[in-house]
C-alpha cells in the first residue's frame, strides 16, 4: 500500500493514500475508496477499512463533494450513504478520521496540534477559487484553533505540466485577482495554458495566514501506477475512475 506522509503534520496521524493495496478491479483497480464511483460497494468498504487500519482503525467520514467552499463541523460519524454536501470539514473529536476523496483535485489536510483541532478540504479548481481553504481555516478557528498554529499539507494532485486549460478558464482566475496570472504558463496549443493547481492552493493558504504549508508535489495524472486520475480516464475514454483517499485523525 502507498501512503505518503507530510512532515509538517507530525505528530498528528494522517496519510495521503495512493492506488496500490486495494481489492478493486478494472478501471478501479487498486485502493478505490470512493463510494460515488461505480465500483462494487463491498470493494470500496474493504478498501476504506484497509486504509484506516494503517491509521489505527478510526471511524472514517467522507463528504458528498460538490466543488463548493462549504465546510462542516464533525461532532460524530455518519453512515457511508449519509454524508453532507460539502467540500471541507473540521473536528476536535478524537477517533474520527476526516477523509477527502480525489482524482486530480488537491486534498488538503490541516492541523493545530496545540489546540487538538484538525481539518480536511477538497480543493478542485472551483472550490479553490471559491475559497474552500479559507472556509476550512475559519471553521477550525470556530473550534478554537489559531491560524498562526495551523499547519497544512497539500497531497497528490494534477501537476501543472499535466493540466492544460483554455483561455476562459484562465480568465476566471485573473478576473478574481490579476496576481493569479502567475499560476499559468502558455500551453502548446494557441489560446491554451497550463494551470498550477497545487501552487494556487498553497498561495491561498498562505494568504489566509497559514505560515507552514507543505506541498507533496505528486502528479496524479502522470503516475498511473500510484494514483487515480479523472483527466487521464477522460482522455482514454474510460467509463469511470477510482478515488484516492487522504485522511487525518486525532488519537483517541
Amino acid at each position: 500500500m502507498l501512503i505518503l506522509k507530510a512532515k509538517t503534520l507530525a505528530p498528528i496521524d494522517h496519510g495521503f493514500f495512493g492506488r496500490p493495496g486495494g481489492i478493486s478491479t478494472g478501471v478501479y483497480a487498486g485502493l478505490n475508496c470512493g463510494p460515488g464511483s461505480g465500483d462494487l460497494r463491498d470493494h470500496v468498504i474493504e478498501n476504506r477499512r484497509r486504509a484506516t487500519a494503517l491509521l489505527g482503525g478510526p471511524q472514517l467520514v467522507t463528504l458528498y463533494q460538490v466543488h463548493s467552499a462549504d465546510a462542516v463541523t464533525v461532532a460524530e460519524p455518519w453512515d457511508l450513504g449519509a454524508a453532507p454536501h460539502a467540500d471541507a470539514m473540521v473536528t476536535a473529536v478524537p477517533g474520527i478520521a476526516l477523509g477527502i476523496l480525489t482524482a486530480d483535485c488537491a486534498p488538503v489536510l490541516l492541523a493545530d496540534s496545540k489546540a487538538g483541532i484538525i481539518g480536511a478540504a477538497h480543493a478542485g479548481w472551483k472550490g479553490a477559487l471559491a475559497g474552500v481553504t479559507d472556509s476550512v481555516v475559519a471553521a477550525m478557528e470556530q473550534l478554537g484553533a489559531e491560524r498562526r498554529n495551523i499547519t497544512a499539507a497539500i497531497g497528490p494532485c494534477i501537476a501543472q505540466r499535466s493540466y492544460e486549460v483554455d483561455g476562459s478558464f484562465r480568465d476566471r482566475f485573473v478576473t478574481a485577482a490579476e496576481s493569479n496570472d502567475a499560476f499559468f504558463i502558455a500551453g502548446e496549443r494557441a489560446g491554451h495554458f497550463r494551470f498550477a493547481l497545487e501552487d494556487y492552493v498553497a498561495a491561498r493558504l498562505e494568504n489566509a495566514g497559514i505560515a507552514t504549508v507543505e506541498k507533496l508535489s505528486a502528479d496524479t495524472y502522470g503516475a498511473e501506477d500510484k494514483f487515480f486520475s479523472f483527466r487521464r480516464a477522460t482522455h482514454r475514454g474510460e467509463s469511470d475512475y477510482g478515488r484516492d483517499l487522504s485522511a487525518i485523525v486525532l488519537k483517541a
